[in-house]
């Protein structure tokens, strides 16, 4: 384990020199020193790290839940709405209609919808840290993009696991999903209405106890979930929308910072030791169709969001380079993709998607004048504001900015 950890930050220390974000780097670390490839192996059996990696994914969400509020639609405005809508409806459509060309299945092709279709939050927001674009007008649209995303996830993963699940008849499936939409609803209106009731209980001036409430709090949820067939992912992703939201919401989302680093890189690092490298030829050229495909939809759903906000051609390459990253939410589909048995050719597909997106992106958007030449209106400047533009606009404000 403390090799793992060791490997991990090593090589992620050596790839944020050349500006790379970490993941794909802990997912190069479990690749290179899983029992697949030759050399060390640290790890000869993934399954020697599945509840330290699932501890990582619920830990993944439950930060996630913490920096949304259900007050952030609504403080978003109509824009908002209208911009996540567009990302999601050319993205998620063309990753459907991507699953169903390529003939792997229907329940494949309803995980690729997810896979092309949503936006990974960690990277997104590190990009936007790094490249010191956090305070501008077209970063607050990305944000409030991602946002609508995180709303979409949960309905998403909601409906698709009794899907995975296989039921037997359509009615055990109908059942299965008014199942785990009542709990999800339940966590619903428990983060909405019962947050003075889960703020007296949860707080405690005393740092160490609040950890180890907080974390008792998010597991037990998320196993809770995954027993009614909603994934656990999204009970951590609710606990954390009903704690952010009590008077001990601000001390939580810090301390489970540190928390959520290590045991996310570990979550990354083990989905790395599932993949055999020999796997990714015979998915190669799947999967830079998909990566050509996502670029054309990103650059598309920018130029929209910034016509709806205004924007001139260099903040609408900024926001289609930004959001062309892919994640942590496609590693986690990977994952129940192959819980669920599903075609094995879906996890090296994933695997290698997100490699190649997640390095794409963060270079593209350091990169993102060349795109903006490209666009309409990009030689002579475009009309609009955004990116050098007027940054008094207030058509943003309410828009979440992740801590």
């Amino acid at each position: 384990m403390g090799g793992a950890f060791l490997a991990a930050a090593v090589l992620a220390r050596v790839g944020s020199r050349i500006g790379l974000p970490t993941i794909p780097l802990f997912i190069l670390a479990g690749i290179l020193l899983g029992p697949h490839t030759p050399g060390i192996v640290l790890v000869a059996d993934p399954h020697d790290l599945e509840m330290l990696s699932a501890l990582g994914l619920v830990l993944l969400l439950f930060y996630l839940g913490l920096e949304f509020h259900l007050d952030d639609l609504e403080a978003g405005g109509r824009k908002m709405v209208v911009a996540g809508s567009v990302y999601l409806l050319l993205n998620v459509g063309a990753g459907l209609g991507f699953g169903f060309a390529l003939g792997w299945g229907t329940s494949e092709a309803l995980v690729m919808a997810g896979v092309i279709g949503i936006s990974s939050s960690a990277i997104v927001t590190k990009i936007l840290v790094d490249t010191k674009r956090l305070g501008s007008p077209e970063s607050k649209t990305i944000l409030g993009i991602i946002v609508v995303d995180d709303i979409f996830l949960a309905l998403y993963l909601a409906a698709l696991q009794p899907i995975l699940s296989r039921s037997d008849s359509l009615g055990a499936a109908i059942l299965d999903g008014g199942k785990a939409f009542g709990f999800l609803l339940l966590l619903a209106l428990t983060a909405r209405f019962g947050t003075k009731l889960v703020s007296k209980l949860i707080h405690t001036s005393d740092d160490e106890l609040l950890v180890i409430s907080f974390l008792g709090a998010a597991v037990l949820v998320a196993g809770v979930s995954e027993w009614f067939g909603v994934a656990d992912a999204i009970g951590a992703f609710m606990m954390g929308l009903m704690l952010g939201s009590t008077t001990s919401g601000g001390r939580i989302l810090k301390l489970v910072h540190p928390l959520r680093d290590a045991f996310g890189a570990i979550f990354f690092f083990a989905f790395g030791l599932s993949i055999d490298p020999g796997d990714l030829p015979g998915v190669l050229w799947p999967v830079l169709a998909a990566v050509a495909l996502t670029v054309v939809m990103n650059v598309l759903s920018g130029m929209v969001s910034a016509r709806v906000y205004g924007f001139g051609a260099q903040a609408a390459a900024n926001i289609s380079t930004t959001l062309t990253a892919r994640g942590e939410f496609a590693l986690i589909l990977a994952t129940m993709a192959a819980g669920a048995g599903l075609d094995e050719r879906l996890p090296p597909f994933i695997a290698g998607y997100v490699l190649v997106l997640a390095v794409l992106s963060p270079l593209a958007a350091g990169r993102s004048h060349w795109l903006a030449r490209v666009l309409p209106g990009g030689r002579d400047g475009g009309p609009g504001r955004g990116s050098g533009g007027d940054h008094g606009d207030d058509s943003t404000e309410g828009v979440p900015v992740p801590a």
